[in-house]
């Protein structure tokens, strides 16, 4: 639990210091949120449904932090806006049955920070941000000194809505491979169009806005590699080094 934390209150306190204000979002949504964001139709299977008050358990942070702003219209000055959420994350993993079930890889509860960002309708902008995000989430990942890589994905592989996205997996060797942990990806307008999210220009006009995201860690997945990466021979875990001064210890001991 304490090296969750400590991966997680780095992370947090990180982006911060770049500029970014921290959200400790709500677990329970209604469906025009999940529907703004792109998850729903089509991610029914995957959430869990509370029925009688028909609100859903989040998947992911990025989805009240993206409808946080939904039919409004901001001012272009306010732009760009840049948020981090923190939240537990629920997924029933629908479609998965035998894949990757054992162990902390593939659960139906977890921790999460995701970057949020949204911005004016710019694509240059938005290809700057991107490349900031993505660069935020591999700064995380070199400060703990993993092994890692960046997939770009096609379009193929990209879910409805997405216009750019990455994934990045870091090295398990339980796996003999690499797992993902974290992906970045840009929408352009396509959440906003759904959510009503718009802004009023410098000339008055109002246009909507480009939303992206990014998960800057999520345990306990991050968790296998910095575990596995770190035990030594004696079974112990000697802490990332910037970790150090939250755990208060250089090891973990069984």
């Amino acid at each position: 639990m304490m090296l969750e934390q400590a991966i997680l209150q780095y992370t947090l306190k990180k982006l911060v210091a770049k500029g970014f204000t921290p959200m400790n979002v709500p677990n329970i949504v209604n469906p025009e949120a999940l529907q703004g964001t792109g998850y729903f139709p089509g991610g029914e299977e995957d959430a869990y449904w509370l029925e009688r008050d028909n609100q859903w358990l989040i998947g992911t942070s990025e989805i009240p932090v993206t409808a946080y702003h939904m039919d409004e219209v901001l001012s272009e000055d306010e732009l760009p806006k840049r948020y981090c959420g923190y939240s537990a994350c629920y997924r029933r993993e629908a479609g998965t049955y035998g894949k990757d079930t054992a162990g902390l890889y593939r659960v139906h509860q977890f921790m999460k920070v995701e970057q949020v960002v949204i911005l004016p309708e710019d694509i240059a902008m938005s290809d700057e941000f991107h490349r900031q995000i993505l660069q935020n989430a591999m700064e995380i990942i070199d400060d703990i000194k993993v092994p890692y890589r960046v997939l770009q994905l096609c379009t193929g592989d990209m879910a409805i809505g997405k216009y750019n996205s990455q994934d990045l997996e870091c090295w398990m060797p339980s796996r003999d491979g690499y797992g993902e942990t974290h992906s970045v990806t840009s929408f352009l307008d396509f959440q906003a169009r759904r959510l009503n999210l718009r802004y009023r220009d410098k000339e008055g006009k109002i246009k909507y806005c480009y939303t992206m995201n990014n998960t800057a860690i999520a345990t306990p997945r991050f968790l296998i590699a910095v575990i596995e990466n770190y035990q030594q021979a004696d079974g112990s875990i000697k802490v990332p080094e910037v970790l150090v001064p939250y755990m208060g210890k250089e090891f973990i001991t069984t």
